[in-house]
């Protein structure tokens, strides 16, 4: 593993069906207590959408180090407040749909722990905007967890988490990240994932907009609220928007059966699944 003080060389590269192991031991990395990828679904990604999908390489080791998974989508199809696996039909992105879609929405995308702070996340977002530029898309759009949250889920709902965190008082894994790769914030939205303590199931629609395609109407969806400014002071929990304060209150109450629930796959079973998405 690097010491922070050797280069790497790494590339992005299309996904093979060659690197299934690899993504299979990258998961187990990340989401050590949640099940990897099947095969089945890495196979229907390749099967539906082989532009979409993602590995960075170390070409040093031949090592899959990050990967990203996407789909197109009509998002006009779909509710603000939908869940992971009603955006990606339960992992198998078997409603992709580039005849009437504009929006590619990440599932997906993940850097070994060992490997993070050097640049991979970032190489793997840049091509995913270069990929809605060459196909013509307007935009990308995710769902990021929100991996902090909880630390602060006593004292904040969550919005104002997430407006705390767009104006820099306070930092996300997963979120500040993202900022920094020019997505903006849409919406907070409850239940995203399941049995997630981290993030008590919410997240931050977010979004980057491709310029050379967009009308000045395709801006004007966005939350004032989640804009950032130069200075910000938000009131206590008590003060929060009614429903979500509500909402937050009953997260904490499960926040136990949610840390003694087990993660479930990414697999089509019956019943509730989650599926702890890190960086998108």
């Amino acid at each position: 593993m690097p010491d922070g003080r050797t280069p790497l060389n790494v590339i992005v590269r299309n996904t093979r069906e060659a690197d299934f192991d690899g993504i299979i031991d990258l998961c187990r990395a990340v989401y050590v207590d949640s099940p990897p990828w099947g095969r089945d679904q890495l196979a229907s990604h390749l099967k539906i959408f082989p532009e979409g999908q993602f590995i960075a390489e170390d070409v040093t080791t031949g090592r899959i180090v990050g990967m990203a998974a996407s789909l197109i989508i009509w998002w006009d199809d779909y509710d603000i407040h939908s869940d992971w696996r009603e955006f990606t039909d339960s992992g198998y992105f078997t409603n992709h749909d580039p005849e009437h879609g504009r929006t590619l929405y990440g599932a997906e995308v993940m850097v070994h722990p060992a490997m993070q702070g050097h640049g991979i996340g970032k190489k793997l977002y840049a091509a995913r905007r270069e990929l809605v530029k060459k196909i013509g898309l307007l935009r990308i759009r995710a769902g990021a967890r929100l991996r902090g949250y909880h630390k602060r889920a006593e004292q904040l709902a969550a919005d104002q988490y997430v407006i705390k965190v767009v104006n820099e008082e306070l930092c996300d894994p997963t979120l500040s990240f993202q900022l920094r790769q020019g997505f903006h914030v849409m919406a907070v939205v409850q239940g995203y994932i399941r049995h997630d303590p981290e993030s008590l199931g919410w997240a931050a629609v977010i979004e980057w907009i491709n310029d050379e395609v967009a009308k000045p109407e395709d801006y004007k969806h966005r939350d004032p609220r989640f804009a950032r400014r130069t200075a910000a002071v938000e009131p206590d929990l008590a003060q929060a928007t009614p429903d979500l304060a509500a909402a937050q209150r009953a997260a904490l109450s499960r926040i136990s059966s949610s840390i003694l629930t087990p993660a479930s796959s990414r697999f089509r079973t019956p019943g509730p699944a989650s599926h702890p998405s890190s960086h998108s």
